[in-house]
This record gives structure tokens, sequence and C-alpha cells, in this order.
């Protein structure tokens, strides 16, 4: 599942007459990059997709790489010089995707944008992700049999708890799960595997209540889930 959405990187800064010149003719400045997701009308949300967000800044800076955990993201900063940055936006531990961003002084306020991709999103991401606009799988349970999205928090299992409990699951045993939804999987379930990188993802929310309650009493026999 590829999952696109764009961010909204919000750029702010101002001199302070106060601050002698560092150098000649460039008065030293204040400034601030923070970084939204956006929804399908263009609306800014917090970015709780991203685990966290590391500013590559220029290496003249005494801490050049800078990172922040909670949205916005915010990265402030004093200096006199505009220069280019990378940003790091990280959705696990390992997995990032790089957005440039040019630092000018050309206005006091400025907004720039761009397209970052989720590759197979884990169902967690998904639901947050769901949260400004519909993911593919969605789309593809609508135009198979007419449903309306996730099931309701009211039902019995919590699909949560089951994506929680299958990230801790080890290799073999996360193999055993595959096979068991693979061998009671269903017409409407929305499965994709990916031989060549040997990646699996399904929407938990397309399983029958059957093939539900298998995962969840397996789930909880290892003591994943309670």
């Amino acid at each position: 599942m590829i999952v696109e959405r764009k961010v909204r990187l919000v750029t702010d800064q101002n001199i302070l007459p106060e601050r002698p010149q560092q150098v000649e003719g460039f008065p030293m400045r204040k400034w601030s990059v923070s970084l939204y997701i956006l929804d399908e009308n263009g609306e800014p949300h917090p970015a709780d997709c991203f685990q966290r967000v590391t500013y590559n800044l220029h290496p003249s800076f005494e801490n050049p790489v800078q990172t922040y955990t909670k949205p916005p993201f915010t990265c402030e900063n004093e200096g006199w010089g505009e220069f280019e940055m990378s940003i790091d936006c990280y959705t696990t531990e390992k997995s990032k995707q790089s957005i440039p961003h040019d630092l000018n002084f050309q206005s006091n306020h400025y907004e720039n944008e761009h397209t970052v991709t989720f590759k197979n999103p884990s169902q967690a991401l998904q639901q947050i992700l769901r949260e400004t606009g519909p993911l593919p799988s969605d789309e593809d349970r609508v135009k198979r049999k007419g449903a309306s999205g996730p099931k309701k928090p009211n039902q019995k299992y919590d699909y949560e708890k089951i994506a929680d409990g299958l990230g801790k699951l080890k290799e073999d045993d996360l193999l055993h799960v595959i096979q068991l939804i693979n061998d009671n999987r269903t017409e409407d379930m929305y499965i994709k595997t990916d031989v060549e990188s040997g990646e699996f993802s399904i929407d938990l929310y397309s399983m029958s209540d059957s093939l539900t309650k298998m995962l969840w009493d397996h789930l909880s026999k290892k003591g994943m889930i309670s």
C-alpha cells in the first residue's frame, strides 16, 4: 500500500536589532521552521505520523543536527545567513524520508509544501493517516462492497491492540499468523504481498469476525494483548 500526503513547512524570521552583527551588513535574525501534515482540503494538522523530525542545519552551527519529537517539530535558532537544509522525517526508528528546505530572509513568513510517501504503513500508522484522508484500502473496499470505512469503536475487538500485538511477534510466529490469514482470507479482505521486498500488509478492519477472533485468541495466548 502506498499512501501520499502533503506536508507544509512554515518559516518565520525577524531581525534582532539589539544583537550586534557578526558579519557587517548581515543583521542577526531569529528564525523558526515548523512542520504540519495537510488533509484533503489543504488544512494543516499535527504531523503525528512522524515519530521524530531531524533538521540538518549548516555545519557552521554549534549544534548542526537538531531533533524534535513532538509536533509541530519546531526548530528555532538565531543566525545571520541563508542556507539550504535537509529535514529527515522518521516514521519508525530507521524509516525516514528527507525534505529539502531553503531558509531565506526574503519574507518574514513563508510556507512551502512537499509530498511525502508512506509505503506499507503499519495498522497504527494507517489509523493516524486516516485522520487526514482515506487510504487506498478504504477506496478498494468501497468499490468492492460499498463499505463506508473502518469498523466503529464499539466493536468487540480492539484493532489497535491487535496491530500492536502483531508488531511484537517474533519472525517464526509472524509467519504462522500470515499463513493463518491466508488460509482464512475472504473476498472482502484487503491484503497486499510484495514478494521482492518480503513485505506483507493487511487492513485489519477488512477481516471477517471469525478471523479477527482467531488472531485475538492467538495473540492473547502469546501474552501480546490482554
